[in-house]
């Protein structure tokens, strides 16, 4: 059973650290014993949330796209508390749009974080992660294995997270490093509220069944996320039915087919009607984090 300082003596690095997932595991692995460094666009409510934490939290201001950034915080967290145990590659953002209609930049913008971010991070990191013989822990998404309309973008860059880690994973076990990756379902984070809000998609999302439809609460997240990093998981499901859809992923996109013919077309015409009114980037870009992201 692990204890509340079990993290003594650790450092660990997460992105996207400002809200939601990233900052919740922040405060945890800290009242742990941990060191933690946030790394992050939102440089004002990140540092509040370092500050909160106390003398065991640091702030960088990075963008996961940028290997300047990247080697430069990676660079200083190492100078600072002199190791890397733990990296969280959390940074995620999310637009709403369907492919022909989508703001062309917000949509490549989703991949360029939700999974070069990924890369980037871990490539950055690796050598410090080796040296201490760590874990690394992608958090990817439900939206890797359900592949919902207005999506595209992220269900991609997703599942692209989870193919990542599981080609990475067997690369790296001789030299003492495990992989992980997270799938979320919805969560009640900034994310999931802002993408609610949309007039159009948000509307779209509420029309999904059962438990595919449901948001849980941060909460349950982070107590998931938190157990899995600190047993090395391989694979973390967040809850634990996530994991049961991979079972039927070969008939998936035929159910999610079947399930969007009677409201993909009104919402196709409401989205370029929503376009029309707030212009493709506005109507496209969701929550602080993306807009963060492209501005």
């Amino acid at each position: 059973m692990a204890t509340p300082k079990d993290l003594n003596g650790k450092v660990v690095l997460i992105t996207g650290a400002a809200r939601g997932i990233g900052a919740g595991l922040a405060e945890r692995f800290a009242a742990r014993g941990a060191e933690v460094a946030l790394l992050g666009l939102e440089a004002e409510e990140q540092r509040k949330v370092a500050e909160g934490i106390g003398d065991a939290a640091r702030s960088w201001e990075v963008d996961v796209t940028s290997w300047a950034d990247l080697e430069r915080a990676t660079a200083e967290v190492i100078e600072l508390f002199g190791r890397i145990d733990i990296v969280i590659a959390n940074a995620g953002i999310a637009t709403t749009g369907f492919v022909r209609s989508v703001d062309p930049a917000a949509f490549e913008k989703v991949i360029e974080v939700d999974l070069l971010g990924v890369w980037r991070t871990f490539r950055v990191t690796l050598p410090h992660v080796i040296e201490s013989r760590g874990y690394l822990l992608a958090i990817s998404s439900l939206a890797a294995i359900a592949h919902a309309p207005g999506m595209a973008n992220y269900a991609a860059a997703k599942a692209g997270v989870e193919a990542f880690v599981n080609s990475m994973r067997p690369e790296v076990a001789h030299l003492g490093v495990t992989v992980g990756v997270a799938h979320p379902t919805w969560i009640r984070t900034d994310l999931v509220s802002s993408a609610d809000a949309h007039p159009v998609f948000g509307k779209l999302r509420a029309g999904m069944p059962g438990l595919i439809g449901k948001t849980y609460p941060l909460k349950t997240a982070l107590d998931q996320i938190e157990a899995g990093v600190l047993r090395r998981a391989r694979v973390i499901h967040v809850p634990r039915w996530v994991g049961a859809l991979k079972n039927i992923r070969t008939v998936l996109p035929r159910i999610i087919e079947f399930g969007a013919r009677s409201r993909v077309p009104d919402a196709d015409r409401a989205a370029l009607a929503d376009i029309e009114r707030r212009g493709a980037k506005e109507s496209s870009v969701t929550g602080h984090g993306g807009r963060a992201a492209t501005r």
